[in-house]
């Protein structure tokens, strides 16, 4: 309905008069839904829609749908309940879950197949919902509208007609759903249908011939063509592959066809020259197998793409140096492969050497030299020779040749250096090293060698020889004998230098050799003489100054340099401060002024030293005497002494003073460093240590520079690791007489181990990846492999290695191993559409882990194909690439490859790749062991299916057998007197390569003929003598020829030739003549037709030695060249006589003697009879050493039986080892015969028999077939193979007999039998699942032979079962608030196929949006769990339709009723309806100030609630209609105390457990003007310092009044009054609104120090209320006053002295300034201080007593006036001060001073003084000695842990001057004060006791002390403690 839309009248229904309605507040509440549907019409009395009413969205499905509101009514509360009952309309259209529903249907389907439909859902009820379906009109399908129990109607897509995917391959399909409303409303949906397609149409190429070009040597992958063919069909029946159909094997090295795009691209190199134009056979088929043809045709164009090629024919392997220009040094041959100018060459030298090219014939060159060589210039040459031929673009190609020169000496020792200097220090050892003199020789060898000796010379008169001596090889020159710097110090000699050339070539250097200095002199002293007894003394003033010179003591050093450096040291004197000698004058001065205390008699011990390394010292003696003549010395010869007595004395007084002050110094040290590092804490040091500077020798002293050291000490400094500091490396010092550092290092060698020595241990290796193949849903323990075996691991290895399956990124692990027996098996459950989805290729990674050592291993097809394969091929060479494809998909299509029927020798030749089908070389191929090779290969995919296809590899065959010369026979030794033509021996040469590569032509090697040619005398160097030719019929490089003599007579005489260039002069004709003793012609002997010629048959006579074989141990002696080219190699003898016999032995068959015989004949069986087949004698048979050898082969396998001439067995012939399947054996021997020499060729035609069995490959062949598949359907079966040829091999196969299947034995094109499994009769998998066939191949022999293999059937499901439900309705129940992820309930659905066919899976049918947002159904499992909230108030019943389908779309559905049971989960819900705020505080109580309602959206018990107020507040609930409350008020209200009440009211329900909730309603109290302003202090109080600026504030007053707003604004005032008869207002000023008092003048602390006044507050209520406070001011104290000094009065010029007593002590009290201040506290605190004084040490001041102590006592030199400047200061800020002068006189009476001014004395009393100095030094030193302990003590005290002491520690009362005056206290006192001193606990400082003095009628201190409190002010406040005073 609209809004505004009537629905009643709520005044006339209540009997209400509408004016009435108004004041009564009236309103609709919704019970449960915070949207107001109603609302009323206040004019009218109306109830009208105020917004949309849905009845599907407030009760869905529900029969009746009924409104609830609630109309409440004030004054006085009413409630009523209106019910509104909403009936349904059609206004919801059907619609379907789908807009487009997909069907994929096989065009094979069968008439009357249904398919099941989603059904539509339409949200109203009743008629209004959807009653009928209607489909578009079609002829192939209708629909089936059933209606359920529940009266649900769905319906099925029925197929009425068969479907045809040529004709239509897909259907649209409208599907309209109905309802029953008025108007009607519908709802559609389209069905897609797809056709699947049956395979029924074959390729069809575009073109049946495709014609394309390709220029040669196009790059790999150029495209060459495209072949395009189209299928009609679809999907995999459409899906064309391309594949080539019997081309050449040339052709499948060169193109590939890509097997989806047809595309043929270039995989080899395209020569125009091998081959023009390429024919391709092309086949297209689609994926169940039929095919169609198109031809290729491809046509080469030529380019010039060969470069030329240079061959290096002959070259000089040394060139000498001194060849002239245009010898001939090598010879250049140039080919170019390519025709007409593109084969035009072009050949030269771009480098700039001495050798150019010179053209010969036709491609030849000369290499040449163009200009003189020098070898010491240029030793080689690395000439690059260029050859570029004419075509476009030209193609070049370089050699580079290494053309060496020999050397010729040419070349004398050059010497390094012109002159040579060495340097030596004297002493040296005899034989020691001074230098070494370097010669170099640029020539080579012994030309270059050099040989060093000294020239005969003199030195100083003696021979050099008895000097020097220097080494010839290696030039370095040695000591003969120890020289001495002092006799010389420099001669110079002569080496030479010559070398080893003829004729030797030399040159000099002369060696100046230089000897250096060595400390060994000591100095020695001049002045004063050491020797004798003799006593100097030398004469000092008693005048003297510091400084003046008093002697010398002069010395001399025989050293030169830094060794005769001297310096000079006083080592002992009487007065070691009195005198200093000069470190390197001598010079001996004073240190300071002589005076008369030091003694007249003084003696120095001086030692003079050098600067050597060790230094060298002398020491002497020097006699002072102090005196101004000789006149004050009475007894001269008193002073002398016994030098020898004196010296030892001295010497002795000296070490024990040295030994006695080391040792207590040393033992002090120790003691004080233990001590205090016993209370010091360690300290680390983190980082580097400090390294303290070398330390220097005392005794050197760097003047200017000259002083300094001869050596540098270098350290390095290593850190160590695993350290925290530096560990010091220190290395030697470059003076050689060091000890070296690393010596020191030896001691800790642990020290520098490298910590990285198992870094190599660490690292991870991967060893090798392991491939298996797997079924997913294995059992678990299902074996998959076997680790152990794969890994060639023994099973007992598994455990000690701790072998274990890890899986990358995941926990789960599907595979381990059993340690048992190494199988790798399964341990989870492997699902590959969880781990890979829809993923063609699956492949799970697995790390396999051993330890011990680690290790780690990854454990992640053509009819018959012809290829050709050269051999000796390297290993891993490509062979060819097998490919089968697999229409299946996934695992099913997935094709690997294996060997199916293969021998042992072709296994261990080829290994095939069984991924890729890839086939390459592992062994060694080689045509003579094996020319063709057939191989079979099987194709098989994921469940077993498989074909086979043949593989034949035909070898090429290489040159690469070398001809092999046997000695058949050899008659040694040989008579002398044998005649010419004898025969000594029968030469057997043979060659295991085929065809041409065995051929020689000329010479001929047939025949025993024996050719001679004859060399002219006169023949000249480059004569042409004979020519050997030879050809060979391989191609290319293979066929380049090159000729080499291997062995000659005389190895300089003939060279070989490429194509004979040198000619002879004359023309040689021979005749032929027939040699006696021989059947034929062995020996062709010539003569010329010159008739000057010697005929060669009269040569031979004169020597028939000469006929010897020079070549007799030619099979060991020649090494074949190892070069591709293939070698033949002939004999040369060149005769004595002047001409040469040309020779070569070779076999001559006589006749061919043939047999026939069967394989596996005994030993000994007769074969055939020789003697009678050969017409020969059986006697002749042993004369003749009739013999059978075999060709390449040490086994004999027949032999001749001597006695009858019988051929007999020798050995086991077997057939098949030796042809294998070749349809013809023959073996082939020689027979051989002597005397003559006489060859037979022998043919052994072997025989097969029957003596091999059918063999299959596997033992075991599984084929899985579908129950679908039609019959007729056939299946290749691995053929079986028989070693045996023809009728002995296979000949049929024999099925086990079975109802399903019969066998169908085929013939291949090459006559070998295989076989196919057809299928006779429908399989059905429900009957059974699998069957075991056994197949038997027979062969045709006899007897017969057989094998078997047993055929596995598994029989594949077909989908012909829809899933059944277990039940056709479930019906459970759910608690409302049920967790996320509940599982409801479990439908289960059942399918009678297997695999993907009766794989089920779950979905929801019809179900609305609110119900799909609430469940989820798991696809897999059928379990329905919640994914929403389930909330009982919105829905108490849902209602699912679950749909099970398999995997081909088979569906059935079944009901889900799921009941939602009530829990209480609603807790009440208060709503404020009313509040009346704010609340003036004066209403009374009973005063209704809010209505409540409470709402719980729970029924029965669970919606009743109690509804109450917690908090103790003045407010309670009262109940009114229903769930309404009235909030009331039960006692006075006060604002000031509270002003608003945060009130909780709080709901409970009854259910179970009972639920709460709480609102907070907010009430405020409304203000009266009820409080006076209060103060917040009872008084105040406001300090000012005097001086204050005018308007500066003093203080703040405040007031609060509780009230509101204007109720408690607060205004301040004084009240009038006065302060010293003044105004207040003129003192004092108040800010009226912030309550701040000013200051409106000055105040003066000295005139007043506090007032005070009163201050009023003010509110501004009405009426207003007030109160008053008192303000006291208090005006302080600031330094304006500076102190006034009372004693000594600084008025005048008076003079006051005061006398100190000389004997005073330090601490005496000697006088006292007094002062005062006018300012008070702190300010009038006053302190002293001393300005100035005449001793500033002298005096000092108590800081803030003003007595005047002496620091110290008073001496003798103090200055008997004494004047003092004081200054007092106050502690004001800033400070003020005054001074005042005091002037003090040193004196015990006046007496002392005649005259105050005069201060002087008499200073001649020089006896006196010496004694006060000399007690001043004792004092001094004891003193200091008493400091420095002192000193040291409280050193280490400080960091010793604080000691408490128990108890004062008294202190000596302290000295003062008696009798001084004392007037009235201004003077000093009268009375002697001692102070006791304690030492309290806890004090690291003295804190002073004052006691009473001791003089009992003198004024006690502490009343003396009370004149003046200041005095008492502590004057230690910094100490850690205050002063105790005490009485």
């Amino acid at each position: 309905m609209k809004r505004g839309s009537v629905i009643g009248n709520i005044a006339k229904d209540l009997g209400i008069g509408v004016s009435t309605l108004s004041s009564r507040k009236p309103r609709i509440d919704p019970e449960r839904n915070n949207k107001r549907h109603c609302e009323m019409n206040l004019s009218s009395g109306d109830l009208i829609v105020s917004d949309r009413i849905d009845r599907e969205s407030l009760c869905s499905k529900k029969a009746t749908c009924v409104l609830k509101q609630e109309l409440v009514l004030e004054n006085p509360l009413e409630l009523h309940r209106i019910s509104i009952h909403v009936n349904d309309v059609n206004d919801n259209s059907p619609q379907f879950s789908e807009n487009l529903i997909s069907f994929e249907i096989r065009e094979s389907a069968v008439k009357g197949a249904k398919f099941l439909l989603t059904e539509a859902y339409d949200a109203d009820i009743g008629s209004n919902a959807v009653q009928r379906y209607v489909l578009e009109n079609n002829e192939h399908f209708t629909i089936n509208v059933d209606t359920d129990v529940s009266g649900r109607r769905h319906c099925e897509l029925v197929l009425v007609k068969e479907l045809d995917r040529e004709k239509e391959n897909e259907l649209n399909l409208i599907l309209t759903a109905l309802d029953g409303g008025s108007p009607q409303r519908s709802g559609t949906a389209t069905i897609h249908v797809t056709v699947l397609d049956a395979n029924d149409n074959a390729p069809v190429f575009t073109k049946a011939v495709y014609h394309a070009s390709v220029p040669e040597n196009a790059p790999l992958n150029t495209v060459v063509i495209t072949v395009s063919a189209s299928d009609a069909d679809n999907g995999p029946n459409g899906d064309v592959t391309y594949n080539f159909d019997h081309i050449s094997d040339d052709q499948v090295s060169l193109f590939a066809l890509d097997t989806k795009t047809g595309e043929i691209t270039v995989t080899g190199l395209i020569d125009y020259e091998a081959e023009t134009s390429i024919e391709l056979r092309i086949r297209a088929k689609d994926g169940p197998g039929l095919a169609s043809y198109a031809t290729v045709n491809i046509e080469v164009t030529d380019v010039n793409d060969n470069p030329p090629i240079i061959n290096l024919k002959s070259l000089s392997a040394s060139i000498p140096e001194n060849a002239p220009p245009g010898t001939e040094v090598g010879i250049i041959n140039v080919q170019d492969r390519d025709s007409d100018n593109n084969k035009q060459v072009r050949c030269f030298i771009q480098q700039s050497v001495p050798f150019k090219l010179v053209p010969s014939i036709k491609n030849y060159y000369s290499l040449v030299t163009t200009g003189q060589l020098d070898r010491e210039v240029v030793s080689d040459y690395n000439i690059t020779i260029t050859a570029t031929d004419e075509g476009s673009p030209p193609l070049s190609s370089s050699k580079s040749v290494h053309l060496s020169v020999a050397d010729i000496n040419d070349n004398p020792p050059v010497f390094e250096e012109q002159s040579y200097s060495a340097y030596v220090t004297e002493n040296n050892r005899p034989g020691s090293s001074l230098c070494s003199v370097t010669a170099r020789d640029p020539d080579w060898r012994q030309n270059g060698t050099v040989v060093y000796s000294l020239l005969p010379g003199e030195v100083n008169g003696a021979q050099v020889s008895s000097y020097l001596s220097v080494n010839g090889d290696t030039g370095v020159i040695h000591a003969v004998r120890s020289f001495d710097y002092e006799q010389w110090r420099s001669f110079k000699v002569q080496v030479m230098a010559r070398d080893n050339g003829s004729p030797p070539l030399s040159s000099n250097v002369s060696v100046s050799v230089f000897i250096s200095d060595v400390n060994d002199n000591s100095p020695q002293i001049l002045y004063p003489t050491p020797e004798g007894n003799s006593f100097m003394t030398e004469l000092v003033p008693k005048a003297a100054h510091g400084g003046s010179l008093v002697s010398k003591v002069i010395a001399v050093d025989a050293d030169s340099g830094q060794n005769a450096w001297l310096s000079y040291h006083i080592v002992k004197s009487t007065d070691p401060g009195l005198f200093t000698i000069g470190l390197h004058s001598g010079e001996i001065r004073t240190q300071r002024d002589i005076s008369e205390s030091d003694s007249m008699k003084q003696n120095l011990i001086v030692a003079v030293k050098d600067n050597g390394q060790p230094s060298l010292s002398a020491t002497c003696s020097m006699h002072l005497l102090i005196s101004d003549n000789l006149a004050e010395v009475p007894e001269l010869k008193d002073i002398s002494y016994d030098d020898k007595n004196s010296k030892l004395t001295w010497y002795l007084i000296i070490a024990l003073v040295c030994v006695s002050t080391f040792f207590l110094t040393f033992i002090i040290i120790i003691l004080g460093v233990r001590f205090c590092r016993r209370r010091k804490p360690r300290m680390l040091f983190d980082g580097a240590v400090a390294i303290p500077s070398a330390y220097l020798p005392p005794n050197y002293a760097d003047v200017d520079g000259t002083g300094t050291l001869r050596s540098t000490y270098n350290y390095d400094a290593y850190l160590t690791t695993g350290s925290r500091t530096s560990d010091f490396k220190f290395v030697s010092s470059y003076n050689d007489n060091m000890l070296p550092a690393d010596q020191t290092l030896r001691k800790s060698p642990s020290d520098f181990a490298d910590p990285f020595d198992d870094l190599d241990s660490s690292v991870e290796c991967a060893h090798g990846d392991l491939s298996y193949s797997v079924q997913e849903e294995l059992k678990r323990g299902s074996v998959i492999g076997n680790i152990a075996k794969d890994l060639g691991i023994g099973v007992s290895m598994l455990s000690s290695r701790k072998a274990r399956v890890d899986v990358d990124g995941s926990d789960k692990r599907f595979v381990g191993i059993d340690a048992r027996n190494g199988d790798l098996v399964v341990a989870d459950r492997i699902d590959r559409e969880e781990h890979c989805g829809e993923k063609p290729s699956c492949v799970l990674k697995f790390d396999l882990l051993l330890e011990n050592p680690l290790e780690l291993h990854r454990l992640s097809l053509q009819a018959e194909y012809q290829t050709t394969l050269r051999e000796n091929s390297p290993l891993k060479t490509f062979v060819i690439t097998v490919s089968a494809t697999d229409a299946d998909e996934g695992i099913n299509g997935h094709v690997t490859y294996e060997f199916s029927r293969i021998s042992e020798k072709s296994r261990n030749m080829f290994s095939l790749d069984q991924n890729t089908g890839e086939i390459t070389v592992i062994g060694e191929i080689d045509y003579e062991d094996g020319s063709k090779y057939e191989l079979f290969v099987e194709a098989k995919d994921g469940y077993g299916l498989t074909s086979e296809a043949k593989v034949i590899i035909k070898i090429t065959d290489m040159n690469d057998n070398a001809p092999m010369i046997h000695v058949k026979s050899l008659n040694v030794p040989i008579p002398e007197n044998v005649s010419p033509g004898t025969e000594v021996g029968i030469i057997n040469v043979q060659d295991r390569d085929s065809d041409n590569n065995k051929q020689i032509l000329y010479p001929t090697p047939e025949g025993n003929s024996f050719m001679t040619e004859l060399v002219p005398k006169a023949a000249h160097g480059g004569s042409l003598v004979s020519k050997v030719i030879a050809v060979d019929a391989d191609s290319g490089q293979n066929a380049w020829l090159s000729y080499h003599i291997v062995k000659s007579t005389d190895p300089g005489l003939f060279t070989i030739d490429v194509d004979g260039t040198g000619t002879l002069r004359s023309t040689y004709n021979y005749d032929a003549y027939l040699t006696t003793g021989s059947r034929t012609s062995d020996f062709k002997f010539v003569s010329s037709y010159n008739d000057n010629t010697l005929p060669a048959d009269q040569t031979l006579r004169k020597s028939p030695s000469d006929f010897a074989d020079p070549f007799d141990d030619l099979d060991s002696s020649v090494e074949s060249p190892r070069t591709p080219e293939k070698m033949t190699l002939c004999g040369f003898e060149p005769a004595s006589f002047g001409f040469v016999v040309l020779f070569v032995v070779a076999q001559c068959a006589h006749g061919d003697l043939s047999y026939s015989v069967q394989e596996e004949l005994k030993r000994g069986s007769v074969i055939g009879n020789i003697a009678k087949d050969l017409g020969l004698e059986v006697s002749m048979l042993s004369t003749r050493k009739a013999r059978v050898d075999v060709e390449g082969s040490d086994k004999r396998f027949v032999g001749i039986d001597a006695r009858n001439g019988d051929l007999v067995v020798a050995d086991r012939i077997d057939r098949e080892e030796h042809c294998g399947e070749k349809p013809s054996c023959v073996l082939k021997f020689d027979l051989l015969l002597e005397n003559p020499l006489e060859l037979h060729r022998l043919s052994l035609q072997v025989q097969d028999v029957n003596d091999n069995n059918p063999v299959f490959s596997k033992g075991i062949v599984k084929l899985e077939i579908r129950e679908s598949a039609d019959k007729g359907a056939k299946y290749r079966i691995i053929e079986a193979h028989d070693a045996d040829i023809g009728q002995n091999a296979v000949q049929n196969y024999i099925l086990q007999q079975n109802a399903n299947f019969v066998f169908s034995t085929q013939t291949s094109s090459d006559g070998s039998k295989y076989g196919e499994l057809v299928l006779n009769k429908e399989l059905d998998r429900e009957e059974q699942q699998e069957m075991k066939l056994l197949l038997t191949a027979v062969d045709g022999g006899s007897p017969q032979r057989s094998g078997t293999v047993v055929i596995q059937v598994v029989v594949l499901d077909a989908n012909d079962n829809a899933p059944v439900f277990t039940q056709a309705e479930y019906q459970t129940t759910l608690r409302e608030n049920s967790p996320l992820k509940t599982s409801v309930i479990t439908v289960s659905a059942t399918d009678a196929d297997e695999g993907i066919n009766g794989h089920v899976t779950y979905e929801f049918g019809r179900i609305s949006e609110k119900s799909r947002n609430m469940f989820s159904l798991d696809q897999n499992t059928g379990e329905i769990t919640v994914i929403g909230e389930i909330d009982y108030e919105e829905g108490s019943k849902y209602e699912l339709f679950v749909e099970a389908k398999d995997g081909y779309g088979l569906t059935s559905v079944a009901k889900v009723i799921i009941k939602i049971t009530d829990v209480n989960d609603n807790a009440p819900m208060i709503h404020v309806k009313s509040l009346n705020v704010p609340i003036p505080e004066n209403v009374s109580p009973g005063t209704e100030v809010g209505i409540i309602n409470v709402q719980d959206r729970d029924s029965d018990n669970n919606k009743q609630v109690r509804c109450f107020i917690q908090q103790s507040v003045p407010f309670k609930l009262v109940s009114s209609i229903k769930n309404y409350y009235s909030l009331v008020t039960t006692g006075q209200l006060d604002r000031e105390v509270v002003s608003d009440y945060n009130i909780t009211i709080t709901a409970t329900d009854e259910g179970s457990p009972p639920l709460s909730s709480s609102k907070s309603v907010h009430l405020s109290v409304a203000d009266i003007n009820d409080n006076p302003p209060v103060f917040e202090e009872q008084s105040y109080s406001a300090y000012v310092t005097e001086n204050n600026k005018p308007g500066s504030s003093l203080c703040s007053v405040t007031a609060r009044d509780p009230d509101w707003r204007q109720n408690g604004t607060v205004v301040y005032s004084l009240l009038p009054g006065e302060v010293n008869g003044a105004q207040v207002s003129s003192y004092l000023s108040v800010n009226g609104d912030t309550g701040v008092i000013h200051a409106v003048r000055s105040f003066d602390y000295e005139q007043w120090r506090s007032f005070k006044v009163q201050v009023m507050a003010r509110d501004n209520g009405s009426p207003p209320l007030s109160s008053n406070v008192s303000v006291s001011v208090f005006i302080s104290d600031v330094n304006d006053n500076s102190p006034q000094i009372l004693y000594p009065t600084p008025e005048g010029n008076s003079f006051m002295t005061e006398l100190v007593p000389k004997a005073a002590h330090g601490g005496s009290l000697v006088s006292k300034v007094i002062a005062v201040d006018a300012d008070s506290g702190q300010n009038a605190w006053l302190s002293y201080h001393i300005v100035k004084s005449t001793d500033p040490g002298l005096f000092t001041i108590g800081l803030h007593s003003g007595e005047i102590r002496t620091q110290r006592d008073i001496s003798e030199s103090d200055s008997m006036k004494q004047n003092l400047i004081v200054a007092v200061k106050d502690n004001g800020q800033p400070s003020l001060s005054a001074t005042c002068s005091m002037h003090l006189l040193i004196s015990d009476n006046l007496a002392e001073v005649p005259e105050l001014k005069d201060i002087s004395y008499d200073d001649k009393n020089s006896k006196l003084t010496w004694y006060l100095i000399i007690a001043l030094v004792c004092v001094s030193t004891f003193f200091l000695t008493f400091i420095i302990i002192i000193l040291g003590v409280r050193f280490c005290r400080r960091r010793k842990p604080r000691m408490l002491f128990d108890g004062a520690v008294a202190i000596p009362s302290a000295y003062l001057p008696p009798n001084y005056a004392d007037v009235d206290g201004t003077g000093t006192l009268r009375s002697t004060y001692n102070y006791d001193a304690y030492l309290t606990t806890g004090s690291r400082t003295s804190d002073f006791k004052f006691v009473s003095s001791y003089n009992d009628n003198t004024l006690p201190a502490d009343q003396t002390l009370r004149k003046s409190p200041s005095d008492f002010a502590d004057p230690f406040d910094d100490l850690d403690s205050a002063v105790e005073l005490t009485d």
